[in-house]
């Protein structure tokens, strides 16, 4: 499995036109073939960070290069981040209970 982990802060302008946007790409995510889940958190400080799961390295490449979401990306760097660090990782290990 490979986890994307995606640490930003927002800019305060364009929040509504970032709120309309996220959606979509939420949707278009879990289209991908090989996606298995996101989730996104907002920590006291504004720190934001969503956690992706795709299956393999190879989806989550596609899911880089989808043409919506290299859209979007590209946007998000010129009007909606103040900041931002992207992980791509391989999970190593895994445990879960029960």
């Amino acid at each position: 499995m490979i986890l994307t982990v995606f640490r930003s802060r927002l800019r305060s302008d364009n929040r509504e036109r970032y709120d309309e946007l996220a959606p979509r790409m939420s949707e278009l995510a879990r289209s991908m073939p090989g996606y298995r889940s996101h989730k996104a958190f907002v920590a006291e400080d504004g720190e934001r960070v969503t956690i992706v799961e795709f299956d393999d390295e190879a989806s989550q490449r596609a899911w880089s290069h989808q043409a919506e979401h290299v859209a979007a990306k590209q946007q998000g760097r010129e009007s909606f981040y103040a900041e931002y660090r992207l992980q791509i990782c391989n999970v190593v290990r895994e445990s879960s209970f029960p």
